[in-house]
C-alpha cells in the first residue's frame, strides 16, 4: 500500500518524535525490568560485597532485581568496556572504582576513554589503605621507616597485590613524595603478599584496611599509618601517612557509572536512592564493617572526583614507569 505524501509525512514526524516521549516515560517508569550492576572483580570481595549491598537495598525500593554480574580481567577493563558498549538505557550500570582512574595512563591503548564514555551516578563509599611493615624491621612510625630505608637504599622490598593497582600506586606515590628507593615485588592480589609480609619475604605493604586489620590486630604485622586524609574511624589510634608527608592521599573509593547518554532522569533517579542507602543507618553499619566510610554526593561530585584521581595517579603511573601485566 502506498501513502499519501501527506500523511506519509505526518507519521513520519510523528515516529521522529517518538524517542524523545519514550524516554521520558522509560525514566518515569525505570525501572521495569531486572538491572544489571556488573563488577570488575571475582565474586567476595570488597568490590564485590559493596555491589551485592547496594544492589539488594535498590531492589528493595525500586522493585526489580539488581543483578550483580562479576566479569574480572584486565584490570577492571572488561567490566568497563561491557557497559560502555551496553545500551545507555539504565539497565547496565557499573561499579566504578580507584583502578578506572589509573587504568587511564597505565594503559597505553584501551577502546575506550573512561571519563568520556561513562556517565557518573554517585560515589558509595572510600576505603582506607594502611601501611603495614614486617615487625623484623623494628619501626613503629613513618618517620623511623623513611629513615631507615634512606639508610638503606634499595634495600627494602614492598609488595602488592599486582601492578598498577591501588595498593601499588599508593606505595608508589609514597616514593615519590620521599625519595625513597624501594623494590616492587607484585603478586597476584593481596592475601599472598601480605602472608609473604609476614614471612619475612617482603618488608612493607600499602594495603586496604579490611585485609589487613586481622593481621594487625594478632600484631603479626605493624601498622605505621592509615593512608587518607583525615584518621580513620576504625582505628584511631593510627596518624596519617599525610601527618609526616603534608598532602599525600591515596585510597581505594567505590561508586556507580553508566554508559554515557544514559537519560538525566535516570541517572537522578539511581543517585537519588543510593544516597537514600548512603544515610540509612543499617547500610551505613554494613559498610563500616567492610571499613569504608561513605561518600554520597551528587553525579558531578563523583564526575569530579573520578577526573580528579585520573589527574593524580596518571602523574604517579608515569613517576613509577609501571606497565600493564
Amino acid at each position: 500500500m502506498t501513502l499519501p505524501r501527506r500523511r506519509f509525512l505526518q507519521l513520519a514526524a510523528g515516529v521522529a518524535a517518538l524517542p524523545g516521549i519514550s524516554r521520558g516515560a522509560r525514566a518515569q517508569a525505570y525501572p521495569s525490568r531486572p538491572v544489571r550492576l556488573i563488577v570488575g572483580y571475582a565474586a567476595g570481595g570488597g568490590n564485590d560485597i559493596t555491589a551485592r549491598l547496594l544492589g539488594h537495598w535498590l531492589s528493595e525500593r525500586l522493585g526489580q532485581q539488581f543483578v550483580v554480574e562479576n566479569r574480572p580481567g584486565a584490570a577492571t577493563n572488561l567490566a568497563a568496556e561491557a557497559v560502555i558498549r551496553a545500551s545507555p538505557d539504565g539497565y547496565t550500570l557499573l561499579l566504578v572504582n580507584g583502578a578506572n582512574a589509573i587504568n587511564a595512563t597505565l594503559y597505553e591503548r584501551l577502546n575506550f576513554n573512561f571519563i568520556r564514555d561513562i556517565a557518573p551516578v554517585a560515589g558509595v563509599i572510600r576505603v582506607p589503605i594502611v601501611m603495614v611493615v614486617n615487625q623484623s624491621l623494628r619501626v613503629a612510625t613513618v618517620p623511623e621507616f623513611i629513615a631507615l630505608a634512606k639508610a638503606n637504599p634499595g634495600t627494602i622490598t614492598f609488595a602488592s597485590g599486582g601492578a598498577g593497582g591501588p595498593d601499588h600506586m599508593s606505595a608508589e606515590l609514597f616514593r615519590m613524595m620521599t625519595g625513597i628507593i624501594m623494590t616492587h615485588v607484585p603478586y597476584r592480589g593481596l592475601a599472598p603478599a601480605l602472608t609473604d609480609l609476614i614471612g619475612g619475604q617482603v618488608q612493607v605493604v600499602f594495603s586496604t584496611f579490611p585485609a589487613a586489620v586481622e593481621y594487625i590486630k594478632a600484631k603479626k604485622v605493624v601498622a605505621l599509618a592509615v593512608t587518607t586524609a583525615t584518621r580513620f574511624e576504625g582505628a584511631p589510634d593510627l596518624p596519617t601517612v599525610g601527618d609526616v608527608l603534608p598532602g599525600y592521599e591515596a585510597s581505594q573509593w567505590y561508586g556507580i557509572g553508566v554508559p554515557k547518554n544514559t537519560p538525566s532522569a535516570i541517572v537522578d533517579k539511581l543517585n537519588k536512592e543510593i544516597n537514600v542507602a548512603l544515610a540509612d543507618s543499617n547500610m551505613k553499619a554494613r559498610l563500616a564493617d567492610l571499613g569504608g566510610t561513605v561518600l554520597a554526593g551528587t553525579a558531578d561530585d563523583f564526575g569530579k572526583l573520578i577526573a580528579d584521581e585520573t589527574e593524580k595517579w596518571g602523574k604517579v603511573v608515569k613517576f613509577s614507569g609501571a606497565k600493564a601485566d
